[in-house]
């Protein structure tokens, strides 16, 4: 491989744009191509806040990825001196019968040596008095996590990107071809060529569109409708000031970002909702969901039972049947690399993974099996 390879990134989501900037600080020649833009209202990477957090779960590869990304979030953050990581603290209570999930999580951060501690019911009920704990057995509380500026990140990333000397263009990628090896140029939607060394997909729902043959369904995306509720005038208790980001694995799993920059209260349903197309999509929230959502909003925060509505949003996740990311060769194609599947938790781990992407291209590498194709029966 030449040492200093031109590698084409298509996307500047979390993924793209973290994998173009590594790419080019280990002395590579990038491109870095998007359709609408770094952050915007159709990538899985827009709207305004992302949760950064460290529980996941026993036996997998997030709770280590997110403690290397947090130290570059950081890194970042000094190089560029600007805030994008608030560090509220994230509390994750656990309202669930079967808390093997949580139980698992707590070996995972202490060997990534992610700081947190354990809470009771009464424990947090005197901690965050804003927070009904009915029903909640305990929780996980990690003091050095929080939330993301999601926009913005992408936006700092791309800034930082041209400023080092990369070439961004804002033009959409034709399918036309890039099933049929070898890929010896892109069809930019201008009706311009690009010819590069290496291509790397990052293109969040759109890569089963880009890739039908290979991919079929292994992306699906979904709607996810997001709600932000105004708090009263004048009371911190609702804000960022006072209380942490939450998640709350019962039956369903809800989560939400404290208001914060005059924006409100953040919630969400985590359960993945039904199919949705990224492009075409009409961005309107169910009024199930809503109702769903102020019932728990309710019963959960009291002082917010009649807050009113001031803000929806949709955006999807592109969900891969296990969850875990896609971070392969194509099956065909030596050159071309396809990167996704953030499946709704992968913006936070953007600047490590972007890392992992460019080690793997640069030095020729193969991914980790857990990313691999083969896992998905369509690929073996």
């Amino acid at each position: 491989m030449k040492l200093n390879p031109h590698v084409a990134v298509i996307g500047a989501g979390a993924f793209g744009g973290w994998t173009a900037l590594h790419l080019l600080e280990r002395g590579a020649r990038v491109t870095l191509l998007d359709a609408w833009g770094p952050g915007n209202s159709r990538a899985s990477s827009g709207g305004e806040t992302r949760i950064m957090r460290g529980t996941y779960g026993p036996d997998q590869p997030y709770t280590e990825l997110a403690a290397r990304a947090l130290r570059l979030w950081q890194k970042y953050e000094r190089r560029w001196k600007c805030q994008l990581l608030h560090r509220t603290g994230v509390l994750w209570m656990v309202s669930s019968r079967d808390d093997a999930y949580e139980r698992g999580s707590l070996a995972m951060l202490r060997e990534a040596r992610i700081k947190f501690q354990e809470f009771s019911a009464p424990e947090m009920k005197n901690r965050w008095p804003q927070i009904n704990v009915s029903n909640v057995h305990w929780g996980i509380y990690e003091p050095e996590y929080g939330y993301l500026d999601a926009r913005g990140s992408c936006q700092a990333v791309v800034d930082a990107f041209i400023a080092g000397g990369g070439a961004y263009r804002q033009l959409a990628v034709s399918p036309e071809g890039l099933e049929n090896a070898p890929l010896r140029s892109l069809i930019l939607s201008d009706g311009s060529r690009l010819k590069a060394d290496r291509y790397v997909f990052a293109c969040g729902p759109w890569l089963g569109k880009l890739f039908p043959e290979t991919l079929g369904d292994v992306i699906r995306p979904t709607k996810q409708d997001i709600f932000f509720f105004g708090v009263p005038a004048g009371d911190s208790r609702f804000t960022d000031a006072q209380l942490p980001v939450w998640g709350d694995h019962g039956k369903r799993f809800f989560y939400g970002i404290p208001g914060s920059d005059r924006r409100g209260f953040k919630m969400a349903d985590d359960t993945r909702g039904a199919a949705f197309d990224p492009t075409c999509g009409e961005r309107v929230v169910s009024r199930a969901t809503l109702k769903r959502v102020r019932e728990y909003l309710a019963f959960r925060f009291p002082a917010m039972k009649d807050a009113p509505l001031i803000e929806t949003r949709v955006c999807q996740y592109e969900q891969t049947p296990d969850s875990n990311f896609i971070l392969d060769r194509h099956p065909r194609m030596d050159n071309v690399w396809l990167l996704g599947g953030g499946s709704g938790h992968g913006f936070k781990h953007g600047p490590a993974l972007g890392e992992e992407m460019a080690n793997l291209i640069l030095k020729n590498s193969e991914a980790d099996s857990l990313w691999r194709l083969t896992r998905f029966p369509k690929q073996k």
